[in-house]
Formats: structure tokens, C-alpha cells, sequence
């Protein structure tokens, strides 16, 4: 068995991930092999906890724009988390792997509420964890999310997959093709260039438990074994 960089990380997935080329919605095609890819890395050893976003289906600030008020839409926000989480899992088990969701919204009937202890047990006991529902308040991204869960299950890892983009770069490459990549940086250079990495409270959390974060490219295939096992792929950021 290969010798593992990071034994116990946190996956980031965006709701894009999940929706493939069309942009919203969920796509089954995509979730396969995403999961596919989830499996490979939890077959080494690793111990995987997800957190979803939920930009496939809906976001708060869509809403807000809309006149609604931003707490509400930020609650609709969280349960397309949810929804995407359970997709997810749904995936996952159709490949054998035993899994569990957690919300910070309580929905017993639907999923486990998230209790720190409880969920490092499910991740010792070799199931991977999907953390849903945010952090259960509203004007908090996903991105601190994953700082938080991150931080409270002592991850080795913050691994932040993009959708077709490769790493962090000083503009957005898909618009300014002399956009400069980005091997390592700190978690301050983040902050005070402005990267847009992770937003600044996510960042910062990051940065004051020492948590390093690792931005790849999800849709080529084996990247996640490939920064799992160490590999110097995408942007690291210590």
C-alpha cells in the first residue's frame, strides 16, 4: 500500500462539481465518478469527511438580490447542501463505501446531526463523512465550513477541488490568458492579495490552526490520490 501524505482530509466539493457541464442541477454521470475518485483515496487508508456546497441548486445571494432577506435565502442555501450531500452519499454506496451525513440543521429523519465526537468516530471506524447544512447559521459560506469542520475533526488537510480550474492565480485565468499560477503561497499572501482562495473568515481560520489547503483541478482524473499520496499538484497554501 502506498504511503499517504495526509491521513485524515477534509474534500471540499463545490455544488458545480456536481452538476458537470451543465452548470446546475445534478448530474449522475459526474457524482460516479467523483466518487470513484473518493474510493480510490479511501481504499489507501485515508480518512475522508466531505462538505458539500450547494451552488448547483441555489444561493443566498441570488436570493438576496431577489429582496429576500439573506438569512432566509441563506437557509435555502443550506439545504441544497443537504441535498447535494445525500447525492453524494448516494454515489458512494452504490460503490460499496459506508458513509454517513451529518446536518447542522437537525432533520433526524434524514441524516445524523453533526456532533464533533460522534463524527470522528464514524471517520475512525473507516466511513466517510459528509458534513451538510453548513455551519446551521446563516452569512457563513461553505468555505468556513470547511475551516470549521477542518479545525473540529483535527484534519491533517484542507483539499479544495475546482471545477476545471488547475490552482490559485493572481487573475482569473479563464479571462486573462497572462493569468500567473500560484505553486505555494501563505495563508496571509491570500488575505492580503486578495485571492479569493477561500473567503477571508474561512481563510483566517486556516491560518490561526495551522491548517494547510490544497487548490486542484477535480476534473482530471486521479488528482485527489495524487495530493493525498504528496504529490505537488495545483496551489499549496500553508
Amino acid at each position: 500500500m502506498a504511503e499517504i501524505k495526509y491521513k485524515r482530509v477534509l474534500l471540499k466539493l463545490s455544488g458545480e462539481a456536481l452538476s458537470g457541464e451543465k452548470g446546475f442541477g445534478f448530474d449522475p454521470e459526474t457524482a460516479k465518478s467523483v466518487a470513484k475518485e473518493i474510493k480510490e483515496v479511501h481504499d489507501l487508508g485515508a480518512e475522508i469527511a466531505i462538505v458539500c456546497g450547494g451552488g448547483n441548486i441555489w444561493r443566498g445571494v441570488t436570493g438576496e438580490k431577489a429582496g429576500m432577506e439573506r438569512a432566509q435565502a441563506d437557509y435555502m442555501g443550506m439545504l441544497a447542501t443537504i441535498q447535494n450531500g445525500l447525492f453524494v452519499q448516494s454515489a458512494l454506496e452504490n460503490l460499496g463505501v459506508d458513509t454517513r451525513v451529518m446536518t447542522a440543521i437537525s432533520m433526524p429523519a434524514v441524516a445524523e446531526p453533526y456532533i464533533r465526537r460522534r463524527a470522528e468516530r464514524h471517520l475512525e471506524k473507516g466511513r466517510v463523512v459528509i458534513f451538510a447544512g453548513g455551519t446551521g447559521s446563516p452569512y457563513f459560506s461553505t468555505d468556513t465550513t470547511s475551516a470549521l469542520r477542518a479545525a473540529e475533526i483535527n484534519a491533517d488537510v484542507i483539499l479544495m477541488a475546482k471545477n476545471g480550474v488547475d490552482g490559485v492565480y493572481n487573475a482569473d485565468p479563464k479571462l486573462d490568458e497572462n493569468a500567473v499560477k500560484f505553486t505555494s503561497l501563505s495563508h496571509m499572501d491570500v488575505i492580503t492579495k486578495g485571492l479569493h482562495v477561500m473567503d477571508t473568515t474561512a481563510s483566517t481560520m486556516s491560518m490561526d490552526n495551522h491548517i494547510p489547503l490544497v487548490v486542484f483541478n477535480m476534473n482530471e482524473m486521479g488528482n485527489i490520490k495524487r495530493v493525498v499520496l504528496g504529490e505537488n499538484i495545483g496551489t499549496t497554501v500553508e
